[in-house]
């Protein structure tokens, strides 16, 4: 702003057959034959507008609810050798899946604006290299994001923006794109009113000391704007036609904090345009919107605010490189601009900050006004017009293309005379009010379509990205289901045959177990009731130790049954492990190799234990029988010694005179028998000779049959026979018969119930007791099996049914995706037109 386009200048009024405004009337008329396009062209945006608005609004909604949107990333592929034209071929990763990779066809409408992408066909191999083919050559299409791109920077030394985005997760990156998309719907709102609004803003901006106010002040025709050597412009300041507040030139100084409305006054204080230096001044810290109403006397033609076509407010903004909170508020106005005039310092060129603001701005404004100052300083003038189009070009393309009616170089060093005066200053005018007021279709609504189409072709992009990634999973999906719905099927099959099979083992193992310990204990029981256990039993003492010789045979014989115990539940040890051996086959044919082994490990030795039981082990100290089953020569109530192990007189009663006897108890003819059957014989002899009733008598009355000379006669042969009988007895018979005995004693003793209905059959409750551990163990492990069938079932149901969720959501995205590439491509179609217009 050191230098201006007044020096010794003072407020001059343009005549109206000024050279280059003859024609006045001709000029308004143009002009409105101008604004009638400019109505029809209106309409059309806003129609784009509102499909574009649609769209988008469905788009989020879609990816919101049904499919999460994934950011891609492309690498160039080096370039094949002898190629006659830029590939079209680019590598596709996804931010959050750094493993996905694929080649993919780049195709676009219009170079840089519409952009999609294909999956490579066969046919297309090598075609950009075919001989013959005389296309010319074009530069490969851009993939780089205009809206939705994510710029994420963490500071001066963080890595790049691909490189942080790749360390997001998916959701992260999608809630990023959907915030990006809330961002474009409200801006289209923006875009609405902008559109809409009969009138057009100009904002002029650029670096510090650039020179903006010197221009807004050649533009205005007067000096209004504070100029000096050093940076003054820190407000906004909105130049208005006084007509719009009756003519009277004023400022109006809006309050912070409020939004301006010219019929409230409390949302503003009035002051004196001659008071706009010293509000300037004062406002060097601020960041307060000053809007100035200015009067211009001069006829439509000159006047740029008072054109009679539209209202126009022309705003001078504060310089971008003077602090970072300025430079903010000035790319937060830009959205609401219509037109935006860059005024750019010859000696500087654009900056990085003017860079920076110039690319957010050709997102939406294809087409910027740039005044290039101080240019009659530069010594080389030619190398400085160069560099500066080339910066120009790379900044906004469609800008360079019109540079000749876009891009002007001013000399305001040499301008000593009225602006009239200076012909670069009198083209610039002129273009500038021909690209703001003749060509509004251009200036004001071509910013709209242009955000549309670099809009449209962000969603189309990632349209095409999400529907390759979309078939990608739906033919996965399908693969797996190929996979995993005929495993499903053959497992949920022969479920049953599995629990039939381990059934059928549990009933054989349980069956064969107890069977097995009936025949095992009940034979054992016999040899023991015979007088022949499978232990050895103790030597015969002689008839002096003969009641200690009798307790250690009753011990044997009860060790011998212990043993027998022991001996079955060894059997039924090896029955189970074949049972779980089986069990386990049963599982290998119908599980998945896949599937994770069971964690139980059988420990044969671990049955029949009762370790860790406190009332199993209470069991077992009060009935061996119904504890573990061994342990019956541990019982003091079996071990106690009586005379009937020595002489069971009753048993030999049963003998001679039972009709029902157990052959099984029965022992063979002995002397001790014969004795007494001859005993017996020889009493019936007696009683007959003497009679019955002498018989008993006799018996009764021993003194009695003594002293008759009968009984006397029979008493020698009868003691005779007795003692002899008794010696044989005592001598040869006592050995062999005491543990038959004691056995047949101890058979009937665990063959029946004690007084206190503890004791059962020993081998049916043996029996059962072998039965019900070996059904436990078999019942276990098909139960474990059968989880494990069971889970395997649930989780192949569980892949099933999400390949089918991901097959189903794959589809459906595929089907949205298509359509909105339909509608995408309708609304483009609405937006060349526009464009082309």
């Amino acid at each position: 702003m050191s230098q201006s386009y007044f020096q010794g200048y003072s407020p001059v009024v343009f005549p109206a057959s000024s050279p280059c405004y003859s024609e006045p009337a001709q000029f308004v008329k143009e002009s409105m034959q101008g604004e009638d396009v400019y109505v029809e062209m209106r309409d059309k945006v806003l129609s784009v507008l509102d499909s574009t608005k649609s769209l988008l609004g469905d788009f989020r909604s879609f990816t919101k609810d049904h499919w999460v949107l994934s950011y891609p990333m492309f690498e160039d592929q080096p370039q094949p050798s002898g190629a006659r034209r830029p590939t079209s071929r680019r590598s596709l990763s996804i931010a959050d899946d750094p493993s996905f990779r694929t080649n993919v066809v780049v195709s676009s409408v219009r170079e840089g604006l519409v952009r999609s992408i294909t999956l490579p066909d066969v046919s297309e191999k090598d075609e950009e290299d075919t001989p013959g083919d005389e296309t010319p050559e074009q530069p490969p299409a851009s993939l780089d994001f205009n809206v939705f791109r994510l710029d994420l920077k963490l500071g001066a030394h963080s890595s790049s923006p691909a490189t942080l985005v790749t360390q997001l997760e998916k959701s992260s990156i999608a809630k990023l794109i959907d915030e990006r998309i809330g961002t474009a719907l409200c801006h289209m709102d923006k875009l609405r009113a902008r559109v809409e609004d009969t009138s057009s803003k100009v904002l002029v901006t650029g670096d510090l000391n650039a020179g903006k106010s010197t221009f807004v002040n050649a533009i205005l025709g007067r000096p209004v704007m504070p100029v000096d050597q050093q940076p003054c412009t820190t407000a906004f300041c909105e130049v208005h036609d006084a007509a719009e507040i009756g003519g009277a030139e004023e400022v109006h100084i809006v309050k912070e904090g409020v939004t301006y409305d010219l019929s409230d006054e409390s949302t503003f204080t009035r002051s004196s345009l001659s008071d706009l230096d010293d509000i300037v001044s004062e406002n060097e810290n601020g960041q307060q919107i000053l809007k100035v109403y200015l009067a211009d006397p001069r006829s439509p033609a000159p006047s740029f605010l008072h054109n009679g076509v539209v209202d126009i407010s022309l705003i001078d903004a504060p310089g971008l490189n003077r602090d970072s909170v300025k430079t903010t508020a000035v790319f937060a106005r830009q959205e609401e601009i219509d037109v935006v005039v860059f005024v750019v310092s010859a000696e500087n060129h654009f900056t990085l900050s003017a860079q920076e603001f110039l690319k957010t701005a050709s997102n939406e404004k294809a087409y910027l006004f740039i005044v290039v100052n101080k240019f009659e300083g530069i010594r080389d003038k030619k190398k400085c017009r160069r560099l500066i189009l080339e910066q120009v070009k790379a900044l906004s393309p469609r800008t360079y293309e019109d540079a000749k009616d876009l891009v002007h170089f001013v000399d305001s060093s040499s301008t000593t005379s009225p602006p009239s005066g200076d012909e670069s200053f009198k083209n610039l005018e002129s273009a500038l009010r021909t690209f703001v007021l003749t060509k509004r279709a251009k200036s004001k609504l071509q910013p709209a379509s242009t955000y549309i189409t670099r809009l449209l072709s962000d969603v189309n992009l990632l349209v095409s990205v999400n529907t390759i990634l979309a078939q990608s999973e739906a033919t996965k999906a399908e693969e797996d289901l190929k996979k995993s719905r005929p495993l499903l099927e053959k497992i949920t099959k022969g479920r049953e045959v599995a629990d039939e099979s381990m059934e059928a083992v549990e009933e054989a193992g349980t069956g064969t177990a107890i069977a097995n310990a009936k025949v095992k204990l009940s034979e054992a029981l016999e040899n023991v009731a015979r007088g022949t256990p499978s232990v050895q039993l103790p030597t015969y003492p002689g008839l002096l130790g003969i009641w200690q010789w009798a307790g250690e045979v009753r011990r044997a014989m009860l060790c011998s049954l212990d043993l027998a115990v022991k001996l079955v539940e060894d059997d039924a040890r090896v029955i189970t492990t074949d049972g779980v051996h089986c069990i386990e086959k049963i599982g290998e044919e119908h599980l998945h190799e896949d599937v994770a082994k069971s964690k139980r490990v059988f420990i044969p030795e671990a049955m029949f234990s009762t370790r860790g039981s406190k009332n199993a082990r209470r069991r077992s100290s009060n009935n061996a029988i119904t504890g573990v089953g061994i342990g019956l020569s541990q019982r003091p109530d079996l071990l106690n010694t009586t005379f009937h192990d020595i002489y069971d007189f009753h048993h030999q009663f049963a003998v001679v005179f039972s009709d029902e006897k157990d052959l099984s108890t029965v022992d063979s003819p002995t002397a001790l028998g014969v004795a007494s059957v001859g005993l017996g014989a020889l009493t019936m002899i007696g009683g007959q000779a003497l009679g019955v009733r002498g018989l008993v008598e006799g018996v009764v009355r021993v003194t009695d049959l003594l002293s008759n000379e009968t009984a006397r006669k029979w008493v020698a042969p009868v003691v005779g026979a007795v003692t002899i009988g008794m010696t044989w007895y005592f001598i040869l018979e006592l050995p062999s018969t005491v543990p038959r005995t004691i056995g047949r004693r101890i058979k009937k003793s665990v063959k029946g119930t004690s007084a206190l209905g503890e004791l059962e059959d020993w081998v049916e409750v043996n029996a059962g007791r072998v039965g019900r551990e070996t059904r436990k163990v078999l019942r276990l492990a098909a139960w474990d099996l059968k989880q494990r069938i069971a889970t395997d079932i649930d989780e192949r149901a569980k892949e099933v049914k999400a390949a089918e969720d991901v097959e189903r959501k794959s589809k459906r995205a595929l089907d949205w995706f298509g359509k909105a590439k339909e509608r995408t491509g309708q609304v483009l179609e609405q937006v060349q037109d526009v464009l082309a217009a």
